[in-house]
């Protein structure tokens, strides 16, 4: 097995999913790269998770939040819960407002549903989607009196950007969306919540003619994502989102009119990918994952706090069967700035070193420390183990044996010289490790989540 086979793997594995065991790793390498990028993008229809089992267990409480957590941890399809969190945070909405944690959770299975589907798709399905018309108000977008806020935010931040449109388009879409709204649901007291479906009005629709970014029509709302997804604006919109949460972090969305891409050639890529495709965005993610300037791009993105708690689980290996307590580390990842289903505006979370200042470096830090600390779960007794082994099979451990075995099995992953010369400053303080008497494989064992906790909190632990 190539080390840069390894290390290339693992980097999409944390892009494209969550993170991997090295077991996982081992076994992806063995397929090949392309096969595996093939895997993701094309998942198929298997069962990722057992419904009922997670109905029984994260049912009630925070339902939504336990269930997402669990199936980013332990789901068949990765990309399909990444692009549920990628829509989460490009489509924005927050139960802050709807009030409503099963509509936020409806939300996540369309996104979930569709997420790899066409643009096209994606935007008709979210337009439809009663979490989104109330946290727009577009359940109160009526013929003659039309609300503008969702229409404004289709193009705004959902599609096309600032500076693509006009606000005459603002009005028409508006305009076009006029009776699409939701079904009262039953009240929440005294049984809890229930779900409620979308609903066209015709009576509230204003059939008129419009002319929305050069087109002339009695357009409704699928007409308006149809001329949408046409355009190029969007095309380049969609792929800068694409790279900046798959690649390496760009400006805030609202600096994007003024600070081009980073890499301008590789948002041209995506762009053609887009039109060749007709906005299909498995095979945009195709090309993607197989591009030089994503395997080029290894530690260029900050982790988000969901990829963060979710990636430290994945080590150690708890919660690979549904049990209580997932529900707490969504509480872990508000602590670092990201409340899942209830992003703080419609612009969605501020990402790259924007999730990092002194108060959510502390939690990332101690939260990955504690974490990590109990070399008896599953995943820190795994590399306990493999270590072990290592070092009978060599007669020991030495320090620097240590230290790059460490930074091998948590990623692999690349430090500084400075950050290396730290760690192995601390290895040598202890000598060679070996694993003989029980007392000193105990010992042998401390030193090595010891080491584990050291290279957690790194700067470098923080980039993805």
């Amino acid at each position: 097995m190539s080390e840069n086979d390894l290390t290339l793997v693992a980097h999409l594995m944390r892009r494209a999913g969550f993170g991997a065991t090295r077991d996982e790793l081992e076994e992806y390498v063995a397929k090949g790269y392309e096969a595996v990028v093939e895997e993701l993008v094309d998942p198929g229809s298997d069962l990722a998770v057992e419904e009922d089992m997670l109905e029984r267990y994260y049912g009630s409480e925070q339902p939504e939040v336990g269930n997402w957590l669990y199936r980013m941890l332990n789901t068949k399809h990765p990309l399909e819960e990444k692009m549920a969190l990628f829509w989460h945070h490009v489509l924005a909405t927050g139960v802050g407002k709807t009030e409503n944690p099963l509509s936020s959770g409806i939300q996540i299975d369309m996104f979930r549903r569709v997420g790899l589907s066409d643009l096209r798709t994606v935007l008709l399905e979210v337009s439809k989607d009663p979490a989104m018309i109330y946290w727009l108000d577009n359940n109160e977008n009526r013929k003659g009196e039309p609300n503008e806020n969702y229409g404004r935010e289709l193009l705004e931040l959902f599609s096309m950007g600032v500076g693509n449109y006009t606000e005459d388009d603002v009005k028409m879409a508006a305009r076009a969306f006029t009776g699409w709204t939701f079904a009262q649901p039953i009240p929440v007291y005294p049984h809890g919540y229930y779900p409620t479906e979308f609903l066209y009005r015709e009576d509230d629709h204003d059939d008129s003619v419009k002319t929305f970014l050069g087109e002339t029509g009695r357009f409704n709302g699928e007409d308006i994502v149809n001329i949408i997804v046409k355009q190029p604006a969007t095309a380049r919109f969609i792929s800068r989102h694409l790279y900046n949460f798959f690649v390496a972090d760009e400006p805030q969305v609202p600096a994007w009119p003024i600070e081009p891409p980073q890499d301008p050639d590789a948002i041209e890529t995506l762009v053609k990918a887009f039109f060749e495709s007709d906005g299909d965005l498995a095979s945009i993610l195709r090309v993607l994952f197989n591009s030089d300037f994503f395997k080029e791009a290894l530690f260029k993105k900050v982790k988000s706090p969901a990829e963060l708690v979710t990636g430290i689980l994945k080590l150690v290996g708890t919660y690979q069967s549904p049990e209580p307590g997932l529900v707490s580390y969504g509480g872990a990842t508000s602590l670092m700035g990201q409340q899942l289903l209830n992003p703080p505006t419609v612009e969605g979370w501020h990402t790259g070193r924007e999730w990092i200042n002194g108060g959510t470096l502390n939690e990332r830090i101690n939260f990955a420390v504690n974490e990590v600390a109990d070399s008896t779960k599953p995943g820190i007794q795994s590399i306990v183990d493999r270590l072990s082994r290592e070092a009978s099979a060599s007669g020991g451990l030495s320090p620097e044996e240590l230290t790059e075995r460490c930074l091998d099995l948590l990623g692999p992953m690349t430090v500084s010289d400075k950050t290396r010369s730290s760690l192995l400053e601390e290895a040598e303080s202890g000598g060679e490790l070996g694993f003989g008497a029980d007392e000193e494989r105990e010992e042998s064992a401390s030193r090595i989540v010891n080491m584990l906790q050291l290279i957690v909190a790194t700067k470098e632990f923080q980039l993805a």
